[in-house]
Order: structure tokens, then C-alpha cells, then sequence
């Protein structure tokens, strides 16, 4: 189970928004000042993440909580989002060149294009059917405790006037 800690944002129904800060991901790589990722998180900064989680422990706005999903979940998404489009492109690029002719070379740019996108449809109806599975969905996993009061819900004052 890959987890991360966060803070409760909002409520609704089942769900809830999680924030969470995003990690340095190469704090620990020797190189962490000399590579493209550091480059672009120096540049662009690091911004909170906001998800949308299910919560099944019954969490409240300006909770701190645990939120996880299963790694055999976060795998299978990563391959059908990184391999499938790029089996699809080589697989669309080899048909068009061997079907190609004389004009091999354009019919490979072709065939690699309309099987990028092909991989690409398919890829949205997939993750439309993934969206339905709860077992593909982070969810709160348990709460740590109330934090600041900025983020919790008003609440009255104690005396009764308001």
C-alpha cells in the first residue's frame, strides 16, 4: 500500500478533497542539484496536491489523515497509461512501413500516428471502466488528528452570541 499524509479540505458524501504537500523526489540522489527534475522543481516550485479520496473512516474537514492505494492498482494504471500508447505508436509505425510501398517512410508516420491515438481512445474508455472500481481509488485509510483551526469548520461562540 503506497501512502501519503494530507490534511481534509472538503466534505461531500463519500468522498473528500485531501491535500497533500508533494515530496522533493531525488532529496536522497547525490546528483539532486544537477538534474532536470530538481531544475524544473526549483523553476516551477513545489504546489500542494489536492485529490479527491474516498472516505471510509467518516473524516472532517481539517482532519490530518492517511490516505493510500494498493501498488498492484498504481502499476497496472502506469502501464496501460505509458505502454499501451507507446506499443500501440511502434506497432502502427511497423504495420504502415511494411504495408507502405513506395511511399514506406510517410506510411510509417502514418500507421504510428493513428495507432498513438487509437491506444489513446482506448486508453479513455479504460480509464472511464477504472474510475467505477473502488480497489483503482485512494482512499483515507485512517485519521491523525484535528490541525489548524483555519482549516476546520467555523463553529459557534461559546456564550451564545452570534
Amino acid at each position: 500500500m503506497l501512502e501519503e499524509s494530507g490534511v481534509v479540505t472538503d466534505v461531500s458524501g463519500e468522498r473528500a478533497r485531501v491535500r497533500t504537500e508533494r515530496k522533493r523526489a531525488c532529496g536522497n540522489c547525490a546528483v539532486n542539484d544537477a538534474c532536470g527534475t530538481s531544475l524544473l522543481e526549483h523553476f516551477f516550485g513545489r504546489r500542494p496536491v489536492e485529490l479527491t479520496v474516498l472516505n471510509q473512516v467518516g473524516a472532517r474537514v481539517g482532519d490530518r489523515v492517511t490516505i493510500g492505494i494498493r501498488e498492484s492498482s498504481l502499476l497496472g494504471a502506469a502501464v496501460a497509461a505509458y505502454l499501451v500508447p507507446l506499443l500501440a505508436l511502434m506497432l502502427g509505425a511497423a504495420i504502415g512501413q511494411s504495408l507502405g510501398g513506395a511511399w514506406a517512410e510517410s506510411a510509417s508516420l502514418l500507421g504510428a500516428a493513428l495507432g498513438f491515438v487509437l491506444a489513446l481512445l482506448w486508453l479513455r474508455g479504460y480509464s472511464v471502466r477504472l474510475a467505477g472500481r473502488s480497489g483503482y481509488q485512494p482512499s483515507i485509510l485512517r485519521r491523525l488528528g484535528p490541525t489548524s483551526a483555519v482549516l476546520a469548520a467555523p463553529s459557534a461562540p461559546a456564550d451564545g452570541s452570534a
